[in-house]
Formats: structure tokens, sequence, C-alpha cells
């Protein structure tokens, strides 16, 4: 069964450039101007590239959905809730960046191990009773 896609799969294509530039300048130790470009980006992804891309889908004929599993949605929350946490105090430092770079990780790792949704609805029955694939 071919992989239709969804509308956040499109999303860290979209944003590569402004990553590059936030990192270009935080190297030159201008971290206010990183932080503006790095979070500035995540809010314009979130506010029009993501409902265009589902617009462009339906327009296509193509199934994109804004439809985010528990998984996802708990994975946002958690980047969003550390990214905001970090940029509280207004300072950087290498630990700080070790932080989000081991976030990045982690939800990486966690979603290349995590089960497809087929997968789920295959593996899930009556309790007590083993489904065969």
């Amino acid at each position: 069964m071919p992989h239709e896609g969804t509308a956040a799969d499109i999303e860290p294509l979209a944003s590569a450039a402004e990553h590059v530039t936030a990192v270009k300048v935080a190297a030159k130790n201008k971290m206010d101007l990183a932080i503006g470009v790095a979070i500035g980006s995540s809010i314009q992804i979130a506010l029009f590239v993501t409902p265009s891309v589902v617009l462009i889908g339906w327009m296509a004929s193509k199934d994109m959905p804004l439809y985010f599993t528990l998984f996802e949605t708990v994975a946002l929350f958690v980047a969003t809730f550390v990214v905001n946490f970090l940029v509280l105090d207004g300072k950087s430092n290498y630990l700080e960046g070790a932080l989000l770079c081991s976030c990045y990780i982690i939800i990486a790792v966690a979603a290349f191990f995590f089960p497809d949704v087929v997968d789920q609805s295959k593996s899930s029955g009556p309790p007590g009773q083993r489904v065969s694939p």
C-alpha cells in the first residue's frame, strides 16, 4: 500500500534555508537574531505552509490531511516546551544547544521505532488473543 503523505512530510523541506541561516548567524555569536530566525521560521511553517499544503493537495486530488497522530502531537508539545524553557532567559550556551540536539535525536529515534498506525491496528485485538499477520 503506497504512502499518500501528510502535510507533516513537507515541513522539514520548506524550512531548511531558514535553519541554515540561523546556524550561520549563531556561529557569528548573534544569538538574538539566530533565535528570531529559527522561531520565526517555525511559526511561518505552522501558520502558512501547513494549511497551504493541505489546500494544494485538495486541489490536486491528493489526500493530504491535517491529521497528526498522538505521537506527533506529543513530540511537538515536548519540543515546544523545551524550546520555550531555553529561550526564556534570553541567553544561550553550549549545554542548551546540546539539550536541543538531544531532544531532536530522541524524537527521531522514537519516530523510527514507533509503529505505524496500520501496524497498531493490526496488533490490537481482544485482550488475551493474539492476532496473526
